[in-house]
């Protein structure tokens, strides 16, 4: 199971944590992945980083002044790569 947890606290709003979601979602749409229960994209209040928001924590990877420039980065290597590392194990 991947979880991505994206803090929506008042400092990460502000400075574009729905944004962030949306890169995140856009992903998960984009690699077909909307149906899949190893994945699962959540939001989080504040998680006490907030002078370095917008933070995405992918289990316990945590992200810091994470942008919707970045996600697509962080998708593809702490998601898409942990997914088919997963899949080893189930075969």
């Amino acid at each position: 199971m991947i979880k991505i947890e994206i803090c929506v606290g008042s400092s990460c709003h502000l400075k574009g944590a729905s944004q962030v979601v949306n890169a995140f979602q856009q992903e998960i749409r984009k690699n077909g992945l909307q149906s899949n229960a190893k994945l699962k994209l959540v939001g989080s209040f504040c998680q006490g980083h907030c002078m370095d928001g917008v933070m995405v924590k992918i289990n316990e990877q945590v992200f810091y002044h994470v942008t919707p420039e970045k996600v697509n980065n962080i998708f593809n290597n702490w998601v898409l790569g942990g997914l088919s590392d997963a899949s080893h194990y189930n075969s």
